[in-house]
């Protein structure tokens, strides 16, 4: 079975940091991401990486959010920094499996609130 599984999440000043993760199982995956969906909003793209590691950022977290992977570990990463109010979340790990037809697969999420 495939699963993504995130960690990482909690509560955090606004100005502070937090670092996601999310394991993947079951395959090894091409394109990863990270999504966010606010509360009573919908759910939106933060960024993307490559397998090899180019890179694609929403404008609201560019300069401030930092996603890479480890392929070996089949581990996505998610670093955030000078967090503010809004990027209030539920943060969910998203992965395309090496399989055919592709198919896209997404973790349950994890919570991130920023208190000011």
């Amino acid at each position: 079975q495939v699963q993504l599984q995130e960690s990482g999440g909690g509560l955090v000043q606004a100005g502070g940091s937090l670092r996601l993760s999310c394991v993947g199982s079951g395959s090894t995956f091409s394109g990863m991401a990270w999504y966010r969906q606010p509360p009573g909003k919908q759910r939106e793209l933060v960024a993307a990486i490559a397998r090899l590691g180019s890179t694609n950022y929403a404008d609201a977290v560019k300069g401030r959010f930092t996603i890479s992977r480890d392929n070996a570990k089949n581990t996505l990463f998610l670093q955030m920094n000078s967090l503010n109010v809004e990027d209030t979340a539920v943060y969910y790990c998203n992965a395309n499996a090496y399989e055919v037809p592709p198919r896209t697969y997404w973790g349950r999420g994890t919570q991130v609130t920023v208190s000011s």
